[in-house]
């Protein structure tokens, strides 16, 4: 089946097979979130992006090959429930932003903005996007031989951008940021993974952004 990013809790992972990498996507319960798989297929190194519950189906889902590391992409813990099982089940280095470690259960080494995460030979750029939480990130892979691709938490979704619980300065800060490091540095090509339901572009996304300044959610 293509890859299309429509997966749901209880049903099978999607796999993009990229021409370096490859990305599995799966949704755990019981708040649907999505959780990412990205395997380097020159070295078979495995980074997992957001460790958000169901730890003996992520485990499941790394397999023999084993984990590098997990990058938490925010604080809010249906993000990483299951974060501390398998760091200590696999070993994994486990990442974010300083401005959220102090929330979660384990963390090992904090990244900032214009960092890159390694996935064996493949790198993720790390995009702080301050709003929906004051450590939220953005991890963006720069396809050499395709479309950049996006993993935006829940800073970013199709319609809009993330929770900010009707404050309007973490509002203003969001959208600024989603605006102008995202939107304006990136083609309408770019795939973006969220951290609940579909996927989509910013090419679909970038006429919406007038009215989602004006309604200010």
């Amino acid at each position: 089946m293509p890859y299309q990013g429509d997966v749901i809790v209880g049903g099978p992972q999607q796999v993009r097979e990229l021409a370096a990498l490859s990305v599995t996507k799966v949704a755990v319960g019981p708040m649907a979130n999505n959780a990412y798989l990205l395997r380097c297929h020159a070295t078979d190194e495995q980074v997992l992006i957001d460790a958000a519950n169901e730890a003996p189906r992520l485990l499941q889902l790394v397999g023999p090959a084993g984990l590098t590391t997990v990058v938490t992409t925010h604080r809010h813990m249906d993000h990483w429930v299951a974060l501390e099982e398998v760091v200590t089940a696999t070993g994994a280095a486990s990442l974010a932003h300083p401005a959220d470690a102090d929330e979660l259960p384990v963390v090992t080494g904090t990244v900032a903005d214009g960092d890159r995460v390694a996935v064996g030979d493949c790198a993720l750029e790390v995009i702080h996007l301050v709003g929906h939480t004051p450590g939220s990130i953005a991890l963006l892979y720069r396809d050499p031989d395709g479309v950049p691709h996006l993993f935006t938490g829940d800073s970013l979704f199709p319609g809009g951008v993330g929770n900010t619980r009707g404050d309007q300065r973490d509002f203003a800060s969001l959208i600024d940021d989603v605006e102008h490091k995202l939107f304006d540095r990136l083609p309408d090509d770019t795939w973006f993974y969220p951290g609940h339901g579909n996927d989509s572009t910013l090419g679909t996304e970038r006429p919406s952004l007038p009215q989602w300044r004006a309604r200010g959610w």
